[in-house]
């Protein structure tokens, strides 16, 4: 009756698991949106394409990203729920081996047999449910995730890093739009790769280089195709 599930590491833990996930969120509207924009920006020195583009990139990409948040989210909570309805099934109908189950997993613990025991007996006792979702399960019942917050926190993050290079490029004057944006951006992705690397435990070099790289490429890329296409319409 073993199963697996979400590990349940500590609401700090699920904070920072949330706060990275938002600057990666960020990350995801900072760098599509200035492809987008800086792509426009090729192919036209004219702001309203550029606005309206951008616009548009920053809705679509927000509704996507928190759309597909909520179909993640509420398969994964479908899942939890399904795992903790059939535990008290289990529970229920089964209750001596469960409560042998309860014992093996604490002794694999490493708790002698004797302790191990008198554990699983005396969680049993004041609730054997929360009890095989903590251990067993790893899911807290009262802690499922709401897809509806995921879905908003996401739609948020991205509408939020794509406002960046929007606004840079808005606000610059044409002959030097382009030049600013890129900058604004890399400084931008190298200031949020940082961030995720560090509440992560990773190299946080490596992630700035990978994500400041990554960046860069995408926007010279649009860039030059926006080029391309405009001398080829004009």
């Amino acid at each position: 009756m073993t199963h697996s599930g979400e590990p349940h590491s500590g609401a700090l833990s699920g904070r920072l698991n949330r706060l990275r996930a938002g600057v990666l969120g960020a990350n995801d509207g900072i760098v599509s949106t200035a492809g987008l924009v800086i792509g426009v920006a090729g192919a036209t020195l004219a702001s309203g394409p550029i606005a309206t583009a951008g616009f548009a990139g920053l809705v679509a990409g927000a509704v996507s990203m928190a759309l597909g948040e909520y179909v993640s989210v509420s398969s994964q909570r479908d899942t939890e729920r399904a795992l903790l309805a059939k535990e008290r099934t289990e529970l229920d109908e089964f209750p001596d081996q469960e409560l042998d189950e309860l014992t093996a997993m604490y002794q694999a613990k490493g708790l002698s047999q004797a302790t191990a025991r008198q554990v699983a007996e005396e969680l049993t006792a004041h609730d054997a449910f929360a009890a095989h979702a903590d251990v067993e399960l790893r899911i807290d019942p009262d802690g499922l995730a709401n897809p509806w917050h995921a879905a908003g926190a996401s739609a948020l993050a991205f509408a939020a890093g794509s406002l960046l290079p929007l606004i840079a490029i808005l606000l610059s004057p044409p002959h030097i739009r382009v030049t600013v944006t890129f900058v604004v951006v890399v400084v931008a992705l190298a200031v949020t790769g940082a961030i995720s690397a560090k509440m992560g435990s990773a190299s946080i070099a490596r992630a700035v280089v990978r994500l400041v790289g990554g960046g860069a490429a995408a926007m010279a890329v649009t860039f030059g195709i926006g080029k391309l296409i405009g001398a080829t319409i004009s």
